[in-house]
């Protein structure tokens, strides 16, 4: 047993590696990887971790310094715990299934599980995950063309593979979905070119200069993914909740649950059609969306009630409210339960916000010539 160094991403890593002979021919595995170089000087624990692993593989004593040690390269063995996952929800069998009806010539299941690794462990393009392949160990080697044509068979797929780990899900956790969460997202592009799915739009993280889509992804009330949708990428948050309904009530027979959203999706129209489903909600809400009266009551500091915190003040009232609107004419009234909170740290963070925008803003209107086309389109 010894000790080996090798780089990775410009970075030195440790590991202690064995060697053993099989048919007539010296192997090396690894017994176990000790981690960067750079958080391992200095560190008594480890090197003494170190030492003591050799001592007893060697049956005697000899001190080692890890940082003198020879190069070998390391491979990825972590991907061993999304594999056991991978496993449960029988993916394999669901890719096995899609390979015999479309009679795909390749091993999709290799292709998507790499895919899948790579995006959890560290995030690239098929491209870059086609030229990690040999970081991984004992995993079969996938054709850069298939990484490409999976997509298309992937995207045909895409429900029944859903309604298939919806199905897993349920009898392997006894999964009772009585509450899901839903949210929208975006994704950019690094173009320009609009398409029909592809456009301009609110963007999530800034890149308002680019077109992007709009991901609409309901999860069960444990972080289980249930579904998702695609949008173009002008689609208002809003407009996507009406789909989403669609999906738990047709495709996976979803009744009587309630939807969990953020003030994105807190409009009126999507209220009502989550009413209409028969289906509960829970929505963030600004206060100075709601009627005056009810904001006064709201701010009132009477009737809050509070929570015992060492670190920060927190209180919150509830309030019975009818939210009344029209919809075609028609007038609708929804009997709904405000929870006002209060967080003196969210009022410290609102308000040092609040002031760097003024700042910001004070200083584009001094030197005009400093905005940029991002700004000018709402960024």
């Amino acid at each position: 047993m010894f000790i080996k160094t090798s780089k990775s991403h410009g970075r030195e890593y440790v590991q202690i590696v064995e060697s053993y002979r099989e048919e007539g021919k010296i192997k090396h595995r690894t017994i176990v990887n000790l981690g960067r170089v750079d958080l391992l000087q200095g560190n008594e624990s480890i090197q003494n971790l170190g030492r003591r692993l050799l001592e007893l593989s060697q049956g005697k004593k000899k001190l080692v310094d890890i940082m003198n040690a020879s190069q070998a390269k390391i491979l990825n063995w972590g991907y061993k715990v999304y594999e056991k996952i991978w496993n449960n929800f029988e993916l394999p069998k669901i890719f096995k299934e899609v390979k015999e009806t479309r009679k795909i010539t390749y091993d999709i299941e290799a292709v998507c599980f790499r895919m899948v690794i790579q995006h959890l462990l560290d995030p690239k393009s098929k491209l870059g995950t086609y030229e990690e392949q040999d970081r991984y160990a004992n995993l079969p080697r996938v054709s850069l063309q298939h990484f490409y044509r999976s997509l298309d068979v992937l995207a045909q797929e895409k429900e029944k593979i859903e309604q298939k780990l919806f199905n897993r899900n349920m009898t392997l956790f006894n999964m009772k979905v009585d509450v899901v969460f839903y949210d929208v997202t975006t994704f950019s592009f690094e173009s320009v070119k609009r398409d029909s799915l592809r456009d301009f739009g609110y963007s999530k993280n800034g890149k308002f200069n680019e077109v992007q889509v709009v991901l609409g992804l309901l999860i069960d009330s444990e972080g289980r993914p249930i579904g998702y949708e695609l949008f173009s990428g002008n689609t208002f948050d809003g407009k996507t909740m009406v789909k989403a309904l669609e999906i738990l009530e047709k495709r996976f027979s979803i009744h009587n649950v309630i939807i969990v959203a953020d003030r994105g999706l807190n409009n009126k129209k999507n209220l009502k059609h989550i009413v209409d489903k028969g289906y509960g909600y829970i929505v963030a809400s600004r206060l100075k969306s709601l009627p005056h009266t009810v904001a006064e009551k709201a701010l009132d500091p009477e009737g809050f009630t509070s929570i015992d915190n060492d670190e920060e003040d927190i209180r919150f009232k509830v309030m019975d409210h009818k939210n009344i609107f029209k919809d075609k004419g028609e007038t609708i009234e929804l009997n709904e339960t405000l929870v006002i909170t209060y967080s003196s740290k969210r009022a410290k963070k609102d308000m040092a916000d609040l002031n760097r925008f003024v700042e910001k803003a004070t200083k584009l209107l001094n030197n005009k010539g400093q905005i940029t086309s991002s700004q000018k389109r709402g960024g």
